[in-house]
């Protein structure tokens, strides 16, 4: 494979930190992804985003041991996002499956994602993998184009995210036996979906849900696992809102 090849497939780094024209040294991982994974040297063209919504041309000055040098030579407002607010709440799934549904909700557009404490959660997020799922979000906006990334909460109790929301967005709760999420009329402008645990939500806390406007949606006559229930039902959103 060349190294033109190359350029195209990795041309978009992420930077931590405020961007603006002129010199920008670019240290720590991606440095070493864009120097010696891509192997892109001096006078080459790349993009820089740092989830402010832009996008960055930038060339290659130099490559140094440990860093290299960019001039960055613009700002682009380049926005690839949902016109409407989506969230998704989910409990989540075991092994590396948390990270498939995290890269997937990222691509599909979603603009938070909530773990879920539910009764029958199996999971429950620390802080290094709240920050991992954070890695996952910025490689998946890398490849997908996205310059904001998706936010990834704090680790929240079901009865807490029930209650919590504003007023005039739809609360979608994945139920089997409902009516089935693509026959819902979806106008509002805030979306939050929710999907339970492998076992699904407790009697009690259906109820709970049901308390707060929370409304049953199925995703289709088989069991889905978490992962695959979340992207159907972020996908059935933006479908079903477009249309």
């Amino acid at each position: 494979m060349g190294p033109r090849i190359l350029a195209e497939m990795s041309e978009r780094f992420y930077i931590n930190c405020p961007l603006a024209p002129g010199p920008l040294q670019l240290a720590g991982p991606e440095a070493h992804h864009l120097a010696t994974v891509c192997r892109l040297g001096a006078g080459a063209e790349i993009r820089l985003f740092n989830g402010d919504g832009q996008e960055y041309p930038a060339r290659i000055a130099t490559k140094e041991r440990r860093a290299v040098i960019l001039e960055v030579l613009g700002e682009e407002p380049v926005n690839r996002e949902l016109p409407f607010h989506l969230e998704i709440a989910a409990s989540l799934p075991k092994g590396d499956r948390v990270q498939f549904l995290v890269e997937k909700l990222t691509e599909l557009g979603v603009t938070t994602f909530v773990p879920l404490l539910c009764e029958r959660a199996v999971v429950i997020p620390g802080e290094g993998k709240l920050e991992r799922l954070a890695r996952h979000v910025i490689e998946a906006s890398k490849q997908c184009g996205r310059n904001v990334l998706m936010q990834v909460s704090a680790p929240v109790d079901w009865a807490s995210y029930c209650r919590g929301g504003e007023e005039g967005e739809m609360r979608l709760l994945a139920h089997p036996g409902s009516h089935e999420v693509s026959q819902q009329q979806i106008h509002a402008n805030r979306i939050r979906c929710s999907i339970g645990p492998e076992g699904g939500f407790t009697a009690n806390e259906k109820e709970i849900a049901l308390g707060f406007g929370w409304q049953p949606v199925a995703l289709g006559p088989r069991t889905l696992r978490v992962e695959t229930a979340a992207i159907a039902m972020a996908l059935s959103a933006v479908l079903t809102k477009k249309a």
